[in-house]
C-alpha cells in the first residue's frame, strides 16, 4: 500500500455490498425470508417425518424418487414459503406410485391426507 493512498477498514457488515474504484457499482436487495402459513408449515412438517420414515428402509428406486420429490418440496417450503400446484402434484404422483412401502408409515399417510388423497 502507497503511503498517499487512504485506509478502509470495514467490520462487520451483514447483507451489504461494496464496491471500489473508478466507476464502480454495488446493488444489494435484502428480503425477509416468506413466511409460511399454517397449512404449509403443517406440510413442511409431515415431508420431514416422511423422509426421516424412509431413511429406515433399504433404498430402492421408488425410495430415492420419493425422497427426492420430498426433499425439492421441502426445499420449495422453505425458501419460498409454499409449495406450489406443479410440486404437490409431482408429489402426489410419486406417493401414489409408491404405495407399496409407504403403507408402513402412518407419515405417509399425514403427507397424503394433506395432499387431498
Amino acid at each position: 500500500m502507497a503511503p498517499d493512498e487512504p485506509r478502509v477498514s470495514i467490520g462487520r457488515a451483514d447483507n451489504s455490498a461494496f464496491a471500489f474504484g473508478a466507476n464502480a457499482r454495488a446493488e444489494t436487495r435484502n428480503a425477509a425470508p416468506a413466511g409460511r402459513d399454517e397449512a404449509a408449515e403443517e406440510l413442511l412438517t409431515a415431508v420431514r417425518e416422511l423422509r426421516a420414515d424412509l431413511a429406515r428402509l433399504q433404498q430402492s428406486e421408488q425410495t430415492t424418487q420419493l425422497d427426492a420429490a420430498l426433499a425439492e418440496t421441502e426445499g420449495e417450503i422453505t425458501r419460498t414459503g409454499a409449495a406450489g400446484e406443479g410440486r404437490l402434484q409431482r408429489l402426489r404422483a410419486v406417493l401414489t406410485d409408491a404405495q407399496s412401502i409407504v403403507t408402513l408409515f402412518a407419515s405417509a399417510g399425514t403427507v397424503a391426507g394433506l395432499l387431498g388423497m
